[in-house]
């Protein structure tokens, strides 16, 4: 019998970058920056045992201020764990002539999306990369100690951190949850900065008030990002237990702060 129906294109894991202080560079500027971000990925990505992978990675293509590539979603535990503090050591390396010190967004989703990459889970995955807080929190940062900030969607940390594969030094409880809300895009999401201990930062300070709403009678609300610790109080290291995930094919995404 003839099939009324389609199958759905295959998972990918899909993995995002995307740098802060990008647009104030010229051309040359921007383009040695952005093959930086390719070298610094390919570079982490080895360190980590997924040279091969990245090497044959899906729809790769750059974003001007970052990079956007797919993999098998089965990596997702490492995307999740090891990566992070993997990306974030390699940053602290980083030279060059037009950008003193690269700090980099991160994203990671993951979804059915063919070789084009086209598809909602690519814009699931560039909404969460512009999510104000993961901005907020390098804007306020000293760039030479915080570099890196990564969020995941819920169903990549629900496939990882329940999975119970390991994800190495990085647990469930690096990642604080947050509903991301990018213009008509709200969805629970996972955000973590490499070194930073959520349990050391009061939450009140991690809140923002919708834009409609009206400002308090009284002081200035402290549930602003903008009232964020300094970037001193921002570099703590936390410890603790956490579970894993499955995998399907992982989309993530790196980017910067506000200035890009």
């Amino acid at each position: 019998m003839e099939r009324d129906w389609e199958p759905l294109p295959p998972y990918r894991a899909v993995l995002a970058v995307d740098a802060r202080n990008f647009s104030p560079l010229n051309s040359a500027g921007q383009r040695a920056v952005n093959a930086g971000i390719q070298e610094v990925l390919a570079q982490t990505l080895a360190t980590i045992g997924m040279e091969a992978d990245w090497r044959h990675h899906t729809f790769g293509q750059h974003t001007g201020d970052g990079y956007v590539g797919g993999l098998d979603p089965i990596l997702l535990p490492g995307l999740v764990g090891s990566f992070p503090e993997a990306l974030s050591s390699a940053l602290r390396g980083w030279r060059s002539d037009y950008l003193d010190d690269l700090q980099l967004r991160v994203s990671v989703h993951v979804g059915p999306l063919d070789d084009t990459g086209i598809g909602d889970p690519m814009v699931h995955t560039h909404r969460l990369l512009d999510e104000d807080l993961l901005r907020k929190l390098l804007d306020r940062a000293d760039p030479k100690v915080t570099n890196t900030a990564v969020i995941i969607s819920d169903r990549v940390y629900e496939d990882v951190f329940r999975s119970g594969a390991s994800t190495g030094k990085t647990v469930a409880g690096h990642y604080l949850q947050r509903i991301a809300k990018v213009k008509t895009f709200e969805r629970p999401a996972w955000i973590h900065v490499p070194g930073l201990d959520w349990q050391l930062v009061d939450p009140a300070l991690l809140e923002t008030r919708p834009s409609s709403a009206p400002p308090e009678d009284d002081a200035p609300s402290t549930s602003s990002p903008d009232h964020l610790p300094a970037p001193a109080n921002i570099a703590f290291h936390q410890h603790g237990d956490g579970q894993q995930a499955q995998g399907y094919q992982v989309t993530a995404h790196f980017t910067g702060g506000r200035n890009d």
